[in-house]
């Protein structure tokens, strides 16, 4: 159970325990029907407490939030058997866990990855520090030929504060020369629902790309990239409608000797912390098979 505690402040005086819980303290709708399932789920000075009830300056609200129940993930093979592509852990504490994903790794299971996924390896990082497994959250997702900073909300109240609350600057390998900066402002649409594939298109939704190129060579350009907004593919569709796909893009572009995968990495993840509001930043490494484009 994670415990969350606040002090009354005065602009919440005589007003009501559920305008505090859906405003200041950020809490869905959905999070706060469950708690009153709960007899401890909401206390108020440390005694139980209805939603309409009224607060005063001082007192100090209690939500308790329960352990998930927790589906059971199929095994994670012997992590020898994933040796090299491991996530690494760049931030822990009790509602968030960073890690660097593998670009080999895939997210979520499906039919074709089973006991090898992101959700997977929590599970197991979990059990071998002897916590109690929990809900996978990933906030933002990267496609599993993506690799780098995945970040994932622990508890329901962090993955509710933590929407839209994630910053990440990418780095990527479009396979054409680039300079200065720029930035590709053009919706993307799905044109058959059965597919992954998106295309810039004036039926879809507004999507916008910053890029920075950083290196430059012949044929390829390492570029910073920031998102303003997340829609699935984004970054590789936007550089495929102008001439420039990632490295090893085989959806959008074309197939590489040299990278297994289409070059695109999370290297920086920003955000504010759901319950102590620190600030959290980490960056996650190049990766090799990336870093190997760059050698020339």
């Amino acid at each position: 159970m994670r415990t969350l505690t606040f002090t009354i402040p005065s602009e919440y005086q005589d007003r009501k325990v559920l305008h505090y819980l859906r405003g200041c303290a950020g809490l869905s709708s959905r999070v706060i029907r469950n708690l009153k399932t709960y007899d401890d789920g909401i206390l108020l000075n440390g005694e139980p407490v209805r939603t309409i009830d009224r607060l005063s300056v001082g007192d100090v609200l209690t939500v308790n939030l329960p352990d998930d129940p927790v589906e059971q993930l199929p095994p994670m093979p012997d992590p020898e058997f994933l040796e090299g592509t491991l996530p690494e852990v760049l931030y822990e504490d009790e509602d968030l866990l960073i890690v660097n994903k593998p670009g080999t790794m895939a997210v979520h299971p499906s039919h074709n990855h089973q006991g090898d996924t992101l959700a997977n390896w929590i599970t197991f990082h979990r059990t071998e520090a002897g916590r109690a497994p929990v809900v996978f959250r990933a906030v933002g997702r990267l496609d599993k030929g993506t690799s780098g900073a995945v970040v994932c909300a622990l508890n329901a109240y962090a993955a509710d504060r933590l929407q839209r609350g994630v910053k990440k600057e990418y780095l990527a390998v479009p396979s054409a020369r680039l300079t200065g900066s720029g930035t590709i402002d053009a919706p993307i649409y799905r044109p058959d629902p059965i597919l992954t594939m998106r295309v810039v298109d004036e039926r879809g939704d507004r999507a916008v790309t910053h890029w920075e190129a950083l290196e430059t060579f012949d044929d390829r350009t390492l570029c910073r990239v920031r998102l303003e907004t997340g829609r699935t593919h984004q970054i590789r569709v936007h550089f495929a409608s102008v001439g420039a796909p990632l490295v090893g893009d085989t959806l959008y572009g074309t197939p590489s000797e040299e990278i297994a995968r289409h070059a695109l990495h999370c290297a920086h993840a920003e955000l504010t912390h759901p319950v102590t509001g620190a600030h959290i930043s980490v960056d996650a490494p190049l990766p090799e098979d990336m870093s190997g484009l760059l050698k020339r």
